[in-house]
């Protein structure tokens, strides 16, 4: 219990950690994709997109190998504390969960192809949790960057969730908001491309085993 809560609890404001002003660490190139991680600033005709889906490491591993992928990052959104750490996020405390962020072309890769993947990769029936990983920061999520990226994000929630239900294999709990309104801090550069740096390390990939529909 944290304060007479789980961890599987949001907090509120009045709970949250205080985080800080600015990010305190700084990040450099991509180590599979040689493009900058921090890319605040897209190149022209880029889009970005931003999933919560469980442990991020996994996820952004999946993510930077797909065609038409620019740049990937981890990182915290959908919370409260400013600039968290990632034991700050852990703590339960900040209300975040853990976030990929994806920088693509939408000319090779269109963003419903980005989020039927991610449907596909993880469990998006579980609530705040993936598997044995239980807590807010694992919650699924999807972080829309303009009106289009919604009504498709929306969409195909609907179709997937219509799927899962026709197998009898639960509801959908995936949080659809703004970006803007969700927020995004970048994790620690030791959690950045984690995998490339650390091959056997952790992959959570607790999904339903359900592809998504063909005809969708």
């Amino acid at each position: 219990m944290l304060f007479g809560r789980t961890k599987s609890q949001l907090p509120t404001p009045e709970d949250a950690l205080p985080g800080r002003e600015q990010q305190p660490w700084r990040l450099g190139q991509h180590l599979v994709l040689k493009t900058p991680v921090q890319a605040e600033e897209v190149p022209e005709g880029m889009e970005v997109a931003v999933f919560g889906l469980g442990c991020f490491w996994g996820a952004e591993e999946i993510y930077w190998q797909v065609d038409g992928v620019w740049s990937t990052s981890v990182g915290y959104a959908g919370g409260i504390t400013p600039h968290p750490t990632y034991e700050e996020v852990c703590s339960g405390r900040t209300g975040h969960t853990e976030a990929v962020r994806i920088v693509f072309d939408p000319k090779v890769v269109s963003f419903a192809d980005l989020v039927k993947k991610f449907f596909e990769i993880h469990d998006p029936t579980q609530g705040m949790r993936q598997g044995n990983d239980v807590g807010t920061q694992y919650r699924s999520a999807i972080y829309f960057t303009t009106p289009e990226q919604e009504q498709t994000a929306r969409d195909l929630t609907k179709v997937y969730g219509d799927e899962l239900a026709r197998r009898q294999l639960g509801d959908i709990t995936t949080e659809i908001r703004p970006a803007e309104e969700a927020g995004y801090y970048f994790a620690e550069d030791a959690h950045q491309q984690y995998l490339a740096k650390n091959p056997f390390g952790y992959r959570c990939h607790a999904n339903t085993g359900v592809r998504f529909p063909a005809t969708a």
